[in-house]
């Protein structure tokens, strides 16, 4: 009897250990029926939303099998990114394009966390995105570009590589051939290409939040007005447009304008429109109070920032490391013409040959760090509209000056 129930106990224990293996065989369906769900939010712009979702393919299929990824795009302005951010921290992107000048105010407002591996970001970038993208000694976020600048583009079927030294004598020729030459007067971004070079300044105050600005000045070699009558004698010409980028390329493709001052988000465009006659350059010059001023510009980079109220932070900060590795700025440079922070991509033949890229390093000679505060913006592109219609109020022009200035120095 008892050897009946030993073989009774012993058979069911084997049914028992049996069933335990077969648990362990379905273990790893278990395991990734389990596997983490990663919802990630990404803003950038809007012209680069098929280069970042082929990123996103290629970051999935990097880290397939340590979780699953649901990476969302939505397009957002880089210039106004951290407007919106700050409007609404924890309902906005995990990760999110911005320029440079953006920084700082991101992470004072907590909107940025330190990059926890620094030290390699550093290495792998040139130095100048790398301060750009800090605050202080302190990374906050990730170099995505070191080209965010302004150039000249222009058609070598109408002008010479001597016609583009001179702003007047480019007017001279596009007249002749009945076409534009534009430039974007309602950004006070390409505004600043008059003022830059004149001794008439314009900053960031210590506070890191309110302005200082002479561009009012009545002193020195150039004054304020010398620089708002050469703007309106340069609207007054029948071949000047002041032109949104937008409107630029539309008119580089319909035949329209022959130059323009853009940067390398359009270098792909320009070139497929123009063709071989693509030409880019730094600034001209342009006369004020009877003296070439060379045309200054404002530089600085992209960047990728990562929100401190990420709900997957560790996620989103590699997925921002992703998007800037050496292999993608190549990919947008291949794409997009946007020059490389990375320093390996930036010193690839490909980049270093670029028309465009040559043309802005040509410029950066005559280039400020962008670093101002908000009231910057609505005031000076108030001032330029003004220029651009000729000033059709006819209110004395050191009165307007005198105003901008009020408007951009406001507490």
């Amino acid at each position: 009897m008892k050897k009946k129930f030993f073989s009774l106990f012993l058979s069911v224990c084997m049914l028992f250990l049996a069933a335990a293996c077969g648990g362990q065989e379905q273990s790893p369906v278990t395991s990734e029926a389990a596997q983490e769900t990663v919802n990630l939010t990404v803003w950038g712009a809007e012209e680069d939303e098929a280069l970042l979702r082929e990123i996103f393919s290629s970051f999935q299929e990097h880290y397939a099998g340590e979780a699953s990824f649901q990476i969302s795009y939505q397009p957002q302005s880089e210039s106004k990114c951290k407007d919106v951010l700050l409007g609404d921290l924890e309902g906005g992107a995990d990760i999110f394009a911005f320029a440079d000048d953006q920084v700082a105010a991101l992470a004072a407002a907590g909107g940025l966390d330190p990059i926890s591996n620094a030290a390699d970001i550093r290495s792998a970038n040139l130095s100048a995105a790398v301060d750009a993208a800090s605050v202080g000694d302190t990374l906050y976020a990730y170099p995505l570009t070191a080209d965010n600048g302004y150039f000249l583009y222009y058609n070598k079927a109408y002008f010479s590589e001597e016609d583009v030294q001179s702003l007047e004598r480019m007017l001279e020729a596009a007249e002749q051939a009945e076409r534009l030459i534009v430039m974007d007067w309602t950004s006070a971004w390409y505004v600043y290409a008059f003022f830059g070079n004149t001794g008439l300044e314009i900053g960031l105050n210590e506070d890191g939040i309110t302005n200082y600005c002479t561009w009012n000045s009545i002193d020195g070699p150039i004054r304020g007005v010398d620089v708002a009558q050469s703007m309106l004698s340069i609207a007054a010409s029948p071949s000047f447009a002041s032109r949104t980028d937008t409107e630029f390329l539309a008119g580089v493709q319909d035949g329209s304008v022959i130059a323009g001052i853009s940067g390398v988000w359009n270098a792909v465009a320009v070139t497929e429109a123009w063709g071989e006659n693509t030409g880019a350059a730094k600034l001209p010059t342009y006369t004020c109070r009877g003296q070439q001023v060379q045309m200054a510009s404002f530089s600085g980079c992209k960047l990728i920032g990562v929100n401190a109220y990420s709900q997957h932070p560790e996620w989103a900060a590699r997925l921002a490391e992703w998007i800037t590795n050496e292999s993608n700025q190549r990919l947008r440079f291949e794409l997009r013409g946007q020059g490389p922070s990375n320093i390996n991509a930036a010193n690839s033949p490909e980049v270093q040959d670029s028309p465009a890229i040559a043309a802005l390093l040509a410029q950066s000679e005559f280039s400020q760090l962008q670093r101002v505060g908000g009231k910057f913006w609505d005031p000076v592109a108030a001032f330029a509209g003004s220029m651009a219609e000729g000033n059709p109020s006819g209110t004395p022009l050191q009165e307007q000056m005198d105003r901008m200035v009020e408007g951009v120095t406001a507490r």
